[in-house]
């Protein structure tokens, strides 16, 4: 049994005056009396017989013999194949390095050169890296040409004369129909809005638009908005992310842009310009000279036709369901709720937000079809006044 709550110090040292004095008839009710077994009290009387009053302190527990310990050479071997030159070795890179040099002797485990690694200050904490938000609804079905255009950036590569190309390509995910294969200096927001709204003009406006998780498509911002893809928000466009390390849900678009490589960088132009005519040479034969397969040999032209929904000439603003209470994100990214404040993102000032509530004191923040997050009205921040930050 335990010794009581009560500083277990001095409860053996009464213990152990009570046993010299012979104040009990018996060893067993002296044990009763202070709540312990008779074996427990057999322990701090050898104790005290053998060091006195400094035998009644507690001992530590720690095992005198650990025969599963890493041998101190090995630990050191450890903290030694750390740094190679200026290379950094990992744990499994390290166990691997101990397996040629002390081939006779079990290495430790992955887990265990890590902990010696980190015990030793080699391992620094690292922050949370912030992703982007993933894209939580299934794609849906393409059924007609402007259902869904794809868009992506083709690798980069170098021309001749020393400057990059970053070839923007825009494709009908029904027919196949290569909208648009820009080169651009890089992957800034402003150029490619140019090239969107061009294709835009010319073509009309799809319903959706399917990018992968860069940008200037996408941003860590909550609901994973970009510039970019905000414009596309308010011009009635849905953005679809494919979930990050699967291209292969933008497979169509991967295709082409094979394709489209051996076509335009075999070999790549001395200038943009000359590029850029590579290109729109490239567009025009795969759009009116290459049968497709899948579209039962027909060329992408015959199979497409332009978007009934038209650019207008005037952005329009969002409209939400009347029960949605509509706010405007200030030039701080928040917006005016409750007596307090809500944190959006500083991408979205400007632009009329529509909270919803879904539950008591429960919101869900949405720009147009877009849940950008939500938060809990009772889980009050700040200080001077209320204060709140959506979780995505």
């Amino acid at each position: 049994m335990p010794w009581r709550d009560v500083k277990p110090m001095d409860e053996r040292v009464l213990f152990i005056s009570d046993y010299l004095r012979g104040g009990r008839r018996y060893f067993a009710e002296l044990c009763r009396c202070y709540g312990i077994s008779r074996k427990t009290g057999y322990k701090w009387v050898e104790r005290y017989q053998a060091s006195g009053i400094e035998g009644l302190q507690e001992r530590s527990r720690r095992p005198l013999h650990h025969p599963a310990a890493i041998p101190y050479a090995i630990e050191q071997a450890v903290v030694a194949s750390r740094c190679i030159g200026r290379m950094t070795l990992g744990p499994k890179k390290i166990q691997q390095k101990l397996r040629e040099q002390f081939p006779d002797t079990p290495v430790p485990s992955i887990t265990s050169i890590h902990n010696i690694l980190k015990r030793h200050g080699l391992i620094e904490a690292r922050q949370p890296r912030r992703r982007v938000s993933p894209y939580r609804e299934p794609f849906a079905p393409v059924a007609a040409p402007n259902d869904l255009w794809s868009v992506d950036f083709k690798g980069q590569f170098k021309l001749g004369h020393g400057p990059w190309c970053f070839p923007l390509t825009v494709m009908d995910h029904h027919s196949r129909f290569l909208l648009g294969c820009q080169g651009l200096e890089g992957t800034e927001t402003k150029a490619a809005k140019q090239v969107f709204e061009q294709l835009f003009k010319e073509y009309g406006l799809p319903r959706r638009i399917r990018s992968d998780n860069g940008v200037p498509f996408a941003s860590k911002a909550p609901g994973g908005l970009s510039a970019l893809s905000v414009w596309w928000v308010r011009l009635g466009i849905v953005p679809e992310r494919i979930k990050p390390g699967m291209p292969q849900q933008n497979g169509r678009h991967e295709r082409m842009h094979r394709t489209m490589k051996q076509a335009v960088t075999k070999p790549v132009a001395d200038t943009m310009a000359a590029q850029q005519h590579c290109m729109d040479i490239f567009r025009r034969d795969y759009n009116e000279q290459r049968p497709h397969e899948s579209l039962a040999l027909s060329v992408p032209q015959a199979c497409y036709s332009a978007s009934q929904r038209h650019y207008p000439e005037r952005l329009p603003e969002l409209e939400y369901p009347s029960y949605y209470s509509v706010m405007k994100v200030q030039r701080s990214g928040t917006i005016y709720w409750g007596g307090g404040q809500v944190y959006v993102s500083h991408s979205l000032k400007g632009e009329r937000v529509g909270l919803e509530q879904v539950d008591d004191g429960i919101w869900d923040i949405y720009l147009g079809p877009i849940r950008l997050g939500g938060f809990n009205q009772r889980n009050i921040g700040g200080k001077a006044f209320p204060y709140w930050t959506i979780k995505v």
